[in-house]
């Protein structure tokens, strides 16, 4: 019975936040995107420059209702960013509210949700089957944390709250709710909690001061100088850049939380007479034999987000001296090793938590 109530409380949070207005949009054109075949095309428009395309491919294209409208897809030479479509394609295009034959309509990429949402399907049906109700709770909370990044966390920051302050509440509540469906009210899940939130404290206070001390300014991160001149020219990209490094790291932080403070657990039950020293003292050395991994996964999730500028650096014969003081790899550094030091400092925090909490009483269930 308590799985179903908890299934069903956050189902209708998710369900709330659903109903939550996303980010506003700068002006409302009266526009839409529809589906569309791509039934013709012709690449006479377009020119190769080395090994891109420049110019503009013109599309025939038939939407859902039947009609058929001319369609311009523009190339600008920019690989990550350009898209080429051929007969059959299915294209999303932006529709005009009144738009009548003649109309050239504009190309906006390749429709990819069909097989997104079947994928999505699959991992759903997989984890519910592997999982049971356990798999059931983290598909909502898998659910609830991309509507609170979607629906609260960013609306907030655009409007020009704190980027930090809003990123640590949104972790907080994340890392509630999650250490809730993973462990209910009991011991376990409040040493994890309580433990996963001081590593967090403490990466986000090593992110402002290393940062800062870097002369790290955030306009590393991938569309900042487009955010800026999209209408919000007084975000602090810095501090957006500090959130973030925190919010990348709190999975892991949570992780490893759980993890030592479900190992305590275990060694409480089977010696309940151990004391605060060696409950405390076994909780440090389970994280040690894991803080070892956890931090080398950190490395390589950030390295392969950057692998093809090492790429670059590396073809180009740039020594490791010079890579590393750039401002892009200077970034990658502070994530990096901000995100490693708090998890390193959650093993002691969650260990000593967890020893309190189970020789010294605390509200709850073991």
């Amino acid at each position: 019975m308590r799985n179903v109530i908890s299934a069903a409380v956050f189902a209708l949070c998710c369900a709330a936040l659903l109903l939550v207005p996303g980010p506003r949009r700068l002006s409302d054109d009266g526009v839409r995107t529809v589906r569309a075949e791509v039934v013709e095309t012709d690449d006479s428009g377009l020119q190769l420059h080395g090994l891109v395309e420049f110019g503009t491919q013109q599309l025939k294209v038939r939407l859902p209702d039947g009609r058929v409208f001319q369609a311009a897809n523009e190339l600008r030479a920019q690989m990550e960013l350009d898209k080429k479509f051929t007969i059959g394609d299915t294209a999303l295009v932006v529709l005009p509210q009144n738009a009548a034959d003649g109309d050239i309509l504009v190309a906006r990429d390749h429709w990819r949700m069909g097989w997104g949402f079947a994928f999505f399907a699959g991992f759903c049906i997989l984890l519910c089957v592997f999982g049971g109700w356990t798999g059931l709770k983290a598909l909502f909370s898998f659910v609830f944390s991309c509507l609170v990044v979607w629906k609260l966390l960013i609306p907030l920051v655009l409007a020009g709250w704190h980027a930090s302050t809003v990123v640590f509440i949104s972790v907080a509540t994340l890392t509630g709710v999650i250490m809730y469906l993973v462990a209910g009210w009991t011991k376990k899940g409040f040493s994890a909690f309580a433990g996963s939130m001081l590593g967090v404290v403490a990466s986000l206070a090593l992110a402002h001061f290393f940062g800062r001390v870097m002369n790290v300014n955030g306009a590393t991160m991938p569309f900042a100088q487009q955010l800026l001149y999209s209408g919000f020219s007084g975000l602090n990209l810095q501090d957006v850049f500090f959130g973030a490094i925190v919010l990348a790291s709190s999975g892991a932080v949570m992780d490893l939380g759980m993890d030592i403070a479900a190992g305590v657990e275990e060694v409480h039950r089977h010696s309940p007479s151990l004391g605060f020293r060696e409950l405390a003292a076994s909780g440090v050395r389970i994280g040690r034999a894991v803080v070892g991994t956890m931090t080398t996964t950190l490395l390589l999730a950030y390295s392969g987000g950057y692998l093809t500028l090492l790429m670059v650096f590396a073809a180009q014969g740039t020594a490791p001296m010079d890579f590393l003081n750039s401002t892009l790899v200077s970034a990658e550094l502070v994530k990096t090793l901000v995100g490693s030091f708090g998890l390193v400092l959650v093993a002691p925090f969650t260990a000593i938590v967890s020893a309190a909490v189970y020789t010294r009483g605390c509200k709850g269930e073991a």
